[in-house]
This record gives structure tokens, C-alpha cells and sequence, in this order.
């Protein structure tokens, strides 16, 4: 080999040694055996090198360039054994430290109780469904039979908000009733629909919230009548307290919007200064219900002598302070962690109608 060849050798060899990367390696194979590398050029150039010293010069192109793709080789798996090593050092796992720690998230009661009543429901036939907090009057309450003369149209009891010009005022819904006439408009009957949200009332004290959670349930069919109603509160009643045997009363009740209307009282006693739910000498409300008012059924343009329904509504925080022992509707709201901590449930500690039956 000349002594121009040898010099190109050991330049290259030299640069192949030095590369720190495999992508410092990969440009050095370019330059020196791509399409327009230092080699390749040679060995194209053997047509302009006379005859007789052509074999010998071609020869000597060849060791070079095997030569120089061997170190390339010999590096690339040298560097390759190198960035394994590393790799194993940062992904190596230390067996003696300690267990990470469990994580500390947990349900808000009201989160939970929403999912319990939904699954509850759900299991019966009722899909979720909702709406719009900021309500107009007539969703609120002229459509729900509500007379103008009502008590709860007072601002003594409802938020207002500004109206436009020639326009009722809007409202901060009252309830969570207007999403059953949003839906009775919007759906052709049969339908069964559960609705939790968030409902708002100028009151505040242990026992109310000016914010607060209601959900309502509403059922419209054919030749539905209060035996349907009866049945589906009195098991989910049951399902959500966890009781089989839990007593359920329904007494005669008015509201505007469902005719004839009962309110729904559970058994329980007070024995020893302490609420427990079960069979007792004493009741404790918990809901209201009613077979739809056919007038709230006209309203929605339905027929009221073809469809019927059944409808009723319960606080969800009042339900949620019965089941889990809570005594005051204000600290659900005070961002206490510590509260949390104590009355907070696990993501998937939701009963249901098939789990309660399953225990």
C-alpha cells in the first residue's frame, strides 16, 4: 500500500477510534465510504490509472476500504456495549429502599353519594341527564305548575340575576326539575331520566347551603300509576342505607308540580341519643315524590291522557349526612383535608342494587 493510502488509513482509523457516539460514528463512515467518501473517490478514479498498475492499485483500495469498515464495526459494538451499560446503571432498580407510599386521594361525600344514587338508578333504567344552572323563569317554575304567587318565587328564597329588556328575569335554579321539562321538550316518551346538580337558595345554616346538590328522578309511560313509584323508591331506599328490611313510608304531601304527591319517610331510632337507621319506633324524612301533574305533562306538549310518569327529588347532601354520620352541612364545603381524610371514600366504593344483593 503507498504511502498516500496508509496515511488515509490510519487518518480514518484515527477518526473512527475517536468517535463518542454512534452518531459521530455514522458521519465518519459517511466521509469515508459514503457515495462521495475519501475511499469511494479513490476507487472511482482507477479507470484514469494506467493498465498495468491497476490491479495492484485496486488491490490496495480494497484492504483499504475493508481495513477501515472493520474498525467502523469494531467501534460500533463497542460503543453499543457502552450505551447498554449505561442504560442498566439508570434503569437499575435499588431493592432496598422503601415501598412507595399508597396514594392519599379519596372521594368528596357528595362526589360519592352522586355516584352511588346514578348506579343505583342506572341499574333500574334511568339514564343521567342535565342542565343549565342559570335557568329561565319559565323552566324554573311556570312550566313545573309554579304560580306567580308562590313563596318560592320570592328573592327572600331565590337568586335573580339581571334581565334583559322585555324579558323575565333568569334565575339560579331552585332545583334540579327544570332538566325534566328540558327533557320531556326534547325526547319522545317513554324515558326515564336521573338528574343531579347543583341547585342554589338564599338560606345558610347547619342544615342548608345557599350552593347545594339535589337530584331529581323522573319516569313518563304509558299507564304508569303510584305502585311503579312506590316500588322503585322503597328499593333504592333499601340499596342505598344498606338495609334489606329498611321500613318506607309515603304520606300525603303537596307540590305544584306532581298530583297526587307523598313524601317518603324511612324507620328509624333514636335510642341512646343516636340516629340509626333500621326498623325503629320513629320515621325520618328523606324525599318528596308525586305522579307527574298533568298540567307539567301538557306543558311539555305531551298528551297527559296517554303518557303518565312518576317524579320525585332529594337533597344529596341531607342523604349523605344520614348514611355517613355528618353533622354539619358547612364543613363539606371548608377545603379541610383533614375532614376529608376521615369521611372520604375510595374511587371504587360505589354499591348498587346487583352488589348489595351479591353481600
Amino acid at each position: 500500500m503507498s504511502d498516500e493510502l496508509t496515511a488515509l488509513r490510519d487518518e480514518l482509523e484515527g477518526a473512527v477510534l475517536a468517535a463518542g457516539s454512534l452518531e459521530a460514528l455514522e458521519d465518519v463512515r459517511v466521509r469515508a465510504l459514503g457515495r462521495r467518501g475519501a475511499v469511494t473517490e479513490l476507487m472511482k478514479s482507477l479507470g484514469k490509472v494506467a493498465p498495468e498498475e491497476r490491479r495492484e492499485r485496486g488491490q490496495a483500495l480494497n484492504r483499504l476500504k475493508q481495513a477501515v469498515s472493520d474498525a467502523i464495526d469494531a467501534r460500533k459494538a463497542a460503543l453499543a456495549d457502552v450505551e447498554l451499560e449505561r442504560r442498566l446503571a439508570a434503569e437499575r432498580i435499588d431493592i432496598t429502599l422503601p415501598v412507595r407510599p399508597a396514594p392519599e386521594g379519596s372521594l368528596h361525600p357528595i362526589s360519592q353519594t352522586i355516584d352511588e344514587i346514578t348506579q343505583i338508578f342506572g341499574e333500574m333504567g334511568f339514564r343521567w341527564a342535565e342542565g343549565p344552572d342559570i335557568e329561565d323563569d319559565w323552566y324554573n317554575f311556570t312550566a313545573l305548575n309554579i304560580p306567580p304567587e308562590h313563596p318560592a318565587r320570592q328573592e327572600m328564597d331565590t337568586f335573580y340575576l339581571a334581565a334583559e329588556e322585555g324579558r323575565a328575569r333568569p334565575v339560579l335554579r331552585t332545583h334540579t326539575s327544570p332538566v325534566q321539562i328540558r327533557t320531556m321538550l326534547s325526547e319522545p316518551p317513554p324515558l326515564r331520566v336521573i338528574v343531579p346538580g347543583r341547585t342554589y337558595r338564599s338560606d345558610h345554616d347547619a342544615t342548608h347551603s345557599p350552593m347545594f346538590h339535589q337530584v331529581e328522578g323522573l319516569a313518563i309511560g304509558r299507564s304508569i300509576h303510584m305502585g311503579h313509584l312506590k316500588g322503585c323508591l322503597i328499593a333504592f331506599c333499601r340499596a342505598f342505607f344498606g338495609v334489606a328490611d329498611l321500613p318506607v313510608r309515603f304520606r300525603p304531601s303537596h307540590f305544584p308540580f306532581t298530583e297526587p304527591s307523598a313524601e317518603v319517610d324511612i324507620g328509624c331510632t333514636r335510642e341512646g341519643g343516636q340516629l340509626r337507621i333500621g326498623a325503629g319506633g320513629d320515621w325520618l324524612e328523606i324525599l318528596g315524590s308525586g305522579m307527574v301533574h298533568p298540567k307539567v305533562i301538557a306543558n311539555c306538549g305531551l298528551d297527559p291522557e296517554e303518557w303518565q310518569g312518576f317524579a320525585f327529588g332529594m337533597g344529596i347532601e341531607r342523604i349523605a349526612m344520614l348514611k355517613y354520620g355528618i353533622p354539619d352541612l358547612r364543613t363539606m364545603y371548608d377545603s379541610d383535608l383533614r375532614w376529608l381524610r376521615h369521611y372520604g371514600f375510595r374511587p371504587l366504593d360505589i354499591p348498587g342494587l346487583i352488589a348489595e344483593a351479591a353481600e
